[in-house]
Formats: structure tokens, sequence, C-alpha cells
């Protein structure tokens, strides 16, 4: 599946998301979104109306609404495990932020885990990127990457496999 960004409405939903999520800029704690009908939601809200453009009225659109007031003290795999959507809710985005390092750069870390995050984070060759992950409650997925150092709109990888277990994450939130 390699959803087109044009036309597929989970692929406009995502960039639409991300770059929602980019204007604020970097070092942002994880954000969720539900990912809904928009004229499911217009039927539901019709006050909203105002708020959508044509675009937004597409066959299948549809809308990310942030869930705000995430706990930072819980861990993402505590957060998504515990995670359940109700019927109205299509499906859901995830972005979260992360370091990558170069192979190399794992061996010999020190054993408490601090130091070694620290050690990770020091390393020259560390790359800060952002992830987006969206599905849907059909298993239509797509993932979206923003490195810091390429922070530019056209300059965001797409593809359905990206980040696979986050996808599979998030995807189990929809379980029954």
């Amino acid at each position: 599946m390699n959803p087109q960004p044009g036309t597929d409405p989970l692929a406009i939903a995502a960039l639409d998301t991300e770059r929602h999520v980019a204007a604020a800029g970097w070092d942002q704690p994880a954000r969720l979104f539900a990912l809904v009908r928009t004229a499911d939601l217009l039927a539901r809200e019709p006050h909203l109306r105002d708020q959508v453009g044509e675009a937004d009225l597409a066959d299948d659109a549809l809308s990310a609404i942030e869930q705000e007031g995430l706990p930072t003290t819980t861990s993402l795999e505590t957060l998504l495990g515990r995670l359940a959507w109700p019927d109205e809710v299509d499906g859901c985005a995830l972005a979260i932020e992360r370091m990558v390092v170069p192979p190399e750069a794992e061996r010999d870390l020190p054993e408490r885990p601090e130091e070694a995050v620290e050690t990770l984070a020091a390393h020259p060759g560390r790359k800060d990127v952002r992830l987006l992950a969206a599905v849907l409650r059909d298993g239509q997925a797509i993932c979206l990457l923003r490195q810091r150092e390429h922070d530019s709109d056209d300059a965001v990888a797409t593809g359905p496999d990206i980040t696979p277990g986050l996808v599979a994450a998030l995807t189990a939130t929809f379980a029954p």
C-alpha cells in the first residue's frame, strides 16, 4: 500500500497534522490526534462548518482532533496500552520526537540509563527526527519523518512502514 498524498484522505490528514505539529517547533512532547471523517464531525458539530475549507469537504476527508492533556510521566508504551477510542473515531495519529544514532554509537554505553542517554545525545552522528504515524481502523497506515537538520515541509519522507512498531501499537488501540 503506497498512499498518494494528493488524493488519499489518510495521507492528506497526516501531512496536515505533521505540518501543524511542525509549526510549533522542536522539543515537543508526544502529541496524539483522533482522526474522524469530516462529514461525520460536521453532522455532529455543525457550528464547525465555518472552520473548514472546501478541500476539507472532499469525499472521505479526515479531520484531526488533538487529544490534549496527555500524561507526561507515563511511558509511550503504557499510554498506548491503555488507550481506547469510541466508535466515532475512525483513526489516530501520533507525533513523537526521537534521536537517531549510527549503530556503532550504541557500543560500550554506560550501564546507567541516564548516562547512556547523555552519551547518545552527545554523539556527533546524532540526528533529531520527528515521526508521525497515522492509522485507520481498517488497517491503512502512513508514516512521516522530518529531520531537524532538513526542517522543511518539502523534505518530509512518507511511507507506510517507516515506523512499523508505532503503526502496530496505534492499530492495537482499535482492537475490540
